[in-house]
């Protein structure tokens, strides 16, 4: 179904395409500065609120994303028959005054209820963006272009970590939910005004005959059907169980193992995530798309050699105990790990038509995020109390260790994908 909005993206300019990818991507930053918020106040909440390491877990990790990967699929589906600029529009708006929200809490029911809500605004951000982005850009540069969008991970964690280290330093939590809340609402309505719904499909090689949006059912049985899906599904729920096990408690890890402070902490880990991770997602993009041109199977390989090379550093992250060694791992750790989603997703689009991809990239972050961010934080935190006792501070270290063992899992998972990659494409 087309709204009467919708615009021929053959006829629009280079500028302005290029114009929308900056727009999304300012979304995206917006979506990952509010998420990552909690994450460098989370010491602070925890001393003030009176919580335990599995209950940041549940607030960072389980509980949002349960809501967030839930409703991202009704969110989607509707996307998917409607217009998408809207949905992007209004998910920035709700989830930004639920993070302004978060501010007034006293207690950990109420500061779970705001987690939930950002969640629920959230679920209705990328799978829409995606679609918009495949419809924009041909599929030679679409690992490239959702792969710049995915810098908005890495921007907003820059933002957050910054901000939010700074404002807690000196004005107190509550008031780093407020500042960070407040503009997204109002750039909610710069996106609404400025940005346009593209056609379905209009990039595409071969466009569909008919532009009927499948149901969730079809969807599903084509995608459990495609293996390179299934098994893409499961690679990038275990890579992003690591990075959440290992992102979100690197400020609780280093405050608890290296002394550091919160300023300190939010002023190092910013540009770490941000820029090692933008470059590594912008590279991701630019690798797959210039070495895929002759062997598909690139788009899932080169990310799966990248998160290869990132075990050794996580393992330096973890256990070296110099605090200068630990955060040169750290950063490329950030930028290994991070070359994976563009690629993903621009494979994703690539096995389904135009009407399917909003959903197919939102059954992606279900599996994504459920595994990932739900039980990656949360299992980090429930072994990091349980080795409390015996271990003390040391406790934290070797729970994230876990984040080790499970990349392998998703190394040999990414590279299935791969090998199965081709004999989808061609059917």
């Amino acid at each position: 179904m087309q709204t009467k909005e919708a615009v021929h993206t053959e006829a629009v300019s280079s500028l302005y395409r290029n114009y929308v990818l900056v727009m999304l991507t300012l979304v995206y930053v917006f979506n990952f500065v509010d998420r990552q918020l909690l994450v460098i106040l989370q010491e602070s909440i925890k001393r003030d609120l009176h919580l335990s390491d599995t209950q940041l877990g549940l607030l960072s990790g389980f509980t949002f994303a349960l809501f967030y990967v839930t409703l991202g699929i009704p969110i989607a589906r509707f996307a998917d028959k409607t217009n998408r600029r809207n949905t992007v529009a209004a998910s920035l708006a709700i989830w930004s005054v639920m993070t302004a929200c978060s501010g007034l809490v006293r207690n950990f029911i109420q500061l779970l209820l705001a987690r939930i809500g950002v969640g629920i605004g959230e679920a209705g951000g990328s799978p829409p963006a995606h679609a918009m982005i495949s419809d924009y850009f041909p599929p030679e540069k679409r690992s490239t272009a959702l792969s710049i969008y995915s810098t908005g991970i890495y921007f907003g964690i820059l933002v957050g970590f910054l901000m939010g280290g700074y404002l807690n330093q000196h004005l107190g939590w509550r008031t780093a939910f407020y500042v960070v809340g407040i503009p997204g609402v109002i750039f909610s309505l710069l996106f609404y005004v400025t940005v346009k719904e593209p056609r379905r499909g209009a990039t595409d090689l071969v466009t569909a005959k008919t532009q009927e949006s499948p149901s969730l059912r079809e969807v599903l049985k084509q995608l459990y059907a495609t293996k390179t899906f299934v098994y893409l599904a499961l690679a990038t729920g275990l890579h992003v169980f690591c990075i959440y096990g290992l992102t979100n408690w690197a400020p609780s890890f280093l405050a608890r193992l290296h002394g550091m402070k919160n300023a300190e902490i939010g002023a190092l880990l910013g540009p770490i995530f941000g820029l090692g991770g933008a470059f590594g997602s912008f590279a991701g993009g630019l690798l797959t798309d210039r070495f895929g041109k002759t062997d598909k199977r690139r788009y899932l390989s080169i990310p799966a050699y990248a998160i290869m090379l990132s075990i050794p550093c996580a393992a330096g992250t973890i256990f070296l105990q110099n605090t200068a060694s630990t955060i040169v791992c750290l950063g490329l750790t950030a930028s290994l790990q991070s070359t994976y989603l563009g690629p993903s997703v621009a494979v994703s689009h690539s096995l389904v038509p135009a009407s399917m991809r909003s959903l197919t990239s939102a059954i992606l972050f279900f599996a994504l995020n459920f595994i990932g961010l739900g039980f990656g934080p949360l299992v980090v935190g429930m072994l990091s109390d349980g080795l409390a006792p015996s271990l003390g501070a040391e406790s934290l270290r070797w729970a994230m260790s876990i984040t080790i063992l499970i990349s392998f899992g998703s190394v040999t998972l990414f590279l299935i994908a791969a090998k199965k990659l081709t004999t989808d494409l061609s059917r």
